[in-house]
């Protein structure tokens, strides 16, 4: 029979087993941790990625890619003139006095000789009538030592003088003589002063301008004197061109040029080219041109600003851009462009003509060259750079023209 602690006891419990669900739960869910984990991982490195690569695009510039053209054909040189009468002259007074009157006023035409004003003298007429008392009496003086002289010459063949005597005398005669002649002259040179009273015209002209009035003092040789008239000749005019050093060779006496003036818009003259100064001016760079017309009609004035158009052959193939796509370089003038894998090449040119908004370059560029026009600052040879666009061929280049 057993005992009460025998009876008492409970049977020792067994441990329990995980069910069978739990660990495939448990291998799945630690799978997919992982793979969040992972992708979360790849998502940063790609999106990390992509920005560097946004970023490395971004800093490569977009540049406006154009194309030159080639001009072979004639070409227009055009070039400020300025036009000026055949003959130009400032009438200055050669004696002092004052203007008694004038009779001629600006606009009046001219004939050579022709009087224009009277000069009042008092001080020169006074100075002409001692000069000729004194050649008076330089004359009378002479005439008693011509006489002199030969007394004392006939005397010294009769041994009644000595010959240191007779020599004395002849000697005063020939001084007699001398001191008339400078009388002369200074009466001479006073008369001629005096025919500068009249102040005439040198030649067939047009009274261009009056600097004086009845009764202005007159100060001959004044330094600030700026003239009594002006007269000019308008029936012919010279017009004078500074043509670039480039088209000196070009520019030929009996070429022809039209002439516009801003007072007759729509209409040109024809001038001939007649002249050049053969030699570059150091200052400017540029060869003097001297065209002349006929101005009869008298619709060209003196002093005019013109345009002056001449008409070129090409003597040599030249490259036109804007002048837009130029940068200022240490080594000179250059030209960005884009070569083989987008890497800008820099071309250092030459210029053949300046046009303003456009130039002519004569060496240094081709026309299949893509041109890269404003380009920055900061671009070298060998960046890279991306195109935004190529402009159809000489679009741009052909704007100024």
């Amino acid at each position: 029979m057993p005992t009460e602690s025998t009876a008492d006891a409970t049977p020792e419990e067994m441990p329990r087993e995980p069910p069978r669900w739990l660990k495939p739960t448990l291998y799945i869910g630690a799978g997919l941790a992982i793979l969040i984990v992972v992708v979360g991982l790849l998502g940063r490195v790609f999106a990390s990625q992509a920005v560097k690569t946004w970023t490395s695009t971004q800093a490569v510039p977009i540049v406006q890619v154009i194309h030159a053209t080639e001009d072979t054909g004639s070409q227009s040189l055009v070039l400020p003139g300025a036009v000026q009468a055949f003959y130009d002259a400032s009438i200055h007074a050669r004696v002092n006095g004052y203007l008694k009157r004038w009779y001629l006023d600006i606009g009046a035409p001219v004939k050579a000789g022709q009087l224009l004003a009277d000069i009042d003298t008092p001080e020169l007429d006074q100075q002409l009538v001692q000069a000729k008392a004194d050649l008076a009496t330089a004359v009378a003086n002479q005439r008693l030592a011509q006489t002199t002289a030969t007394r004392w010459t006939g005397l010294l063949t009769k041994d009644a003088v000595s010959q240191q005597e007779t020599d004395e005398k002849t000697g005063d005669l020939a001084a007699k003589i001398t001191i008339v002649n400078a009388a002369k002259a200074n009466v001479e040179r006073l008369e001629a002063l005096e025919g500068f009273k009249r102040i005439v015209a040198p030649f067939d002209g047009v009274v261009t301008s009056r600097t004086t009035d009845i009764g202005q003092l007159i100060a001959a040789g004044a330094p600030a004197d700026p003239g009594l008239f002006t007269v000019s000749e308008v029936n012919r005019l010279r017009i004078y061109v500074e043509a670039p050093q480039s088209y000196s060779a070009e520019l030929k006496p009996g070429m022809t040029a039209m002439l516009t003036v801003p007072e007759h818009p729509g209409q040109a003259f024809q001038a001939a080219l007649v002249t050049t100064s053969n030699a570059v001016s150091v200052q400017s760079g540029t060869l003097q041109v001297e065209l002349q017309i006929d101005n009869a009609s008298g619709q060209l004035k003196p002093g005019d600003y013109a345009q002056v158009s001449f008409a070129l052959p090409a003597s040599t193939t030249t490259v036109r851009v804007p002048a837009s796509a130029l940068m200022f370089r240490q080594k000179g003038l250059a030209v960005a462009t884009v070569g083989p894998n987008n890497r800008v090449v820099i071309k250092y040119v030459t210029i053949g003509v300046d046009q303003g908004p456009f130039v002519d370059l004569a060496a240094g560029l081709g026309v299949s060259d893509r041109v890269i026009d404003n380009p920055p600052d900061s671009i070298g040879a060998g960046d890279l750079v991306r195109v935004a666009s190529a402009a159809a061929p000489g679009a741009n280049a052909a704007k100024g023209s």
